[in-house]
């Protein structure tokens, strides 16, 4: 049996959102596997700021590709790859980071310091 799969505090891994379905597995969990070479771990929610960069990088998530990718709009809340979340942090647009969902491997790139600095404030 697999090893349940942890977020960047070394506890269980929280869901990142079921509507849109997100996840490199489509699960609503930032979980990762040995395919995944984009490495889909960190949960971000949208901002107009961000989505606007990535498309500027070639990487547009505004438009919808149906059925598999329902295009994405500011609130919502997708697993990000995190050499993208990065380098959006380098330049100034990274989006909130919701922490107990975004996943352990994310810690390869980002610093926890720097997730932290754009945490998500659950009420």
């Amino acid at each position: 049996m697999a090893q349940p799969q942890k977020n960047v505090y070394g506890t269980a891994l929280t869901p990142c959102c079921y509507d849109p379905m997100t996840g490199w597995l489509r699960d609503g969990f930032c979980k990762t596997d040995n395919r995944d070479q984009g490495v889909h771990t960190v949960c971000a929610q949208m901002t107009e700021e961000f989505l606007s960069y990535t498309r500027s990088r070639g990487n547009d998530l505004s438009t919808a590709h149906p059925p598999y990718f329902p295009g994405l709009k500011p609130g919502d809340r997708w697993c990000l790859c995190v050499s993208r979340w990065k380098e959006a942090f380098m330049e100034g647009v990274a989006p909130p980071v919701v922490m107990s969902a975004t996943h352990m491997k994310s810690l390869r790139v980002a610093t926890l310091t720097e997730l932290a600095k754009f945490e998500v404030k659950e009420p």
